[in-house]
């Protein structure tokens, strides 16, 4: 391996094609078990590599030279191999400082909390002090270090920064979330950045944003930590720019459109012109539903009725659209009357809500619960707030045609953050 990544697990990591359209170079990822590293190390039989969960800080007495920031911080994430010596290095520090920055975080004078006590957590607190934090707290459930319990934190509602470096709420596990903002009395923040990436949006994240606080996961994070990783590793520097266009490559690969709306809104119609404009998988709730069960929603919610067709639809965008990336994914119009749907859709994907005006949409017999002009009207009236809760976008169709409607869907997508 001339380069790659060390840690343990690693099924999450987007690390590989971020060095190779970064650096041009093949990047391997490479699991390692604890008994493992020492040998690997000792071998050095690679140029350079990164270093992630749970070896950090493990690394260092490996190596034969710490630049002054990692020795600061206490954690390596980045080992170059200069003529058989490793030299250790913490690009974590430029990639979060990058995501704080983006996030428009106004760290001077504030107090910042820090979930973890790991090489994440220990390069978080190393650069709010630099950035020039008046109290920077750590948090662990353990309490170790010297680091709060969670118990706790009700003292510190006057916190205005928190980041979260511990795995909870990482692939496979995007359920879980290290707490609840509300519940530990955290309703003040106004900067969340988690350095989790996989999910793109954990429920951290998106408990945040519902906070009202400006909140972003990993990836940014992770793109520009790579980017000043490649210019340890090649020698010459990744111009901003680059490294941008790369973030901004992956993320579009990696996140899902989630068209929402009601029956009748053209998210089928313009879900797969999007999609054929794109190169993109479509993906429609309703045919997965159809998929799954061998009958369609229509007939199920009329044989089964609305609450266990809800619970049925749940069931199949948790098997089969919740982990979909770079997909263009079609909702059923009730799909927002619950919030596990879009909390398990939020994961990967930019909600948009078409919102059709009702003078255009016909009721029709195979949509049960819109099957007339007035029961229509009554479940606009009942959802419209939902869906533009749980929108991150907008777009207005009435009064053109679908082949405009798609180009300003693919617009908004594109340029969205």
């Amino acid at each position: 391996m001339e380069y790659g990544l060390i840690g343990l697990p690693l099924g999450h990591s987007f690390s590989a094609p971020i060095h190779e359209a970064l650096g041009g170079y093949r990047y391997e990822l490479h699991e390692l078990q604890p008994q493992e590293l020492e040998p690997f190390l000792r071998r050095r039989a690679f140029r350079a590599i990164n270093v992630t969960i749970p070896y950090k800080t493990a690394v260092l007495p490996l190596l034969d030279a710490v630049d002054k920031t990692a020795a600061a911080i206490g954690a390596v994430n980045t080992v170059v191999n200069r003529g058989g010596k490793l030299y250790g290095y913490n690009t974590d520090y430029f990639g979060m400082r990058c995501l704080l920055y983006h996030l428009g975080a106004q760290i001077s004078g504030e107090k910042c909390l820090i979930l973890g006590t790991g090489g994440t957590s220990r390069t978080a607190a190393t650069l709010l002090r630099d950035m020039g934090a008046k109290t920077v707290l750590r948090v662990s459930r353990t309490a170790k270090e010297g680091a709060l319990e969670y118990a706790s934190l009700g003292a510190h509602g006057d916190a205005s920064v928190l980041i979260n470096t511990t795995p909870c709420g990482m692939f496979p596990q995007e359920e879980k979330t290290p707490l609840s903002l509300a519940d530990a009395g955290l309703c003040r923040l106004k900067v969340v950045a988690d350095a989790v990436y996989n999910p793109l949006r954990t429920r951290l994240v998106q408990n945040a944003q519902t906070q009202g606080a400006a909140a972003a996961g990993g990836l940014r994070m992770l793109v520009f930590q790579a980017a000043a990783a490649a210019e340890l590793f090649l020698g010459e520097m990744i111009d901003s720019a680059k490294a941008e266009a790369v973030y901004k490559a992956i993320l579009l690969q990696k996140r899902n459109t989630v068209l929402i709306g009601m029956p009748g809104s053209g998210k089928t119609t313009l879900g797969r012109m999007l999609a054929r404009q794109t190169g993109r998988v479509f993906l429609d709730t309703d045919a997965l539903f159809l998929s799954e069960y061998g009958v369609k929603p229509d007939v199920f919610l009329r044989q089964r009725g609305e609450e266990a067709f809800r619970a049925a639809e749940s069931a199949v965008i948790n098997a089969r659209a919740r982990r979909a990336e770079g997909a263009v994914i079609a909702t059923g119009g009730g799909v927002v009357t619950r919030k596990e749907n879009i909390e398990m859709l939020r994961e990967r994907g930019l909600l948009v809500f078409l919102d059709r005006p009702l003078c255009e949409i016909r009721p029709t017999e195979d949509r049960p619960l819109s099957s007339d002009r007035a029961a229509l009207e009554a479940r606009y009236a009942e959802r419209e707030l939902l869906y533009r809760a749980a929108a991150d976008k907008m777009l207005q169709t009435g009064g053109k045609t679908a082949k405009e409607n798609a180009g300003a869907l693919a617009a908004l997508v594109a340029a969205a953050e």
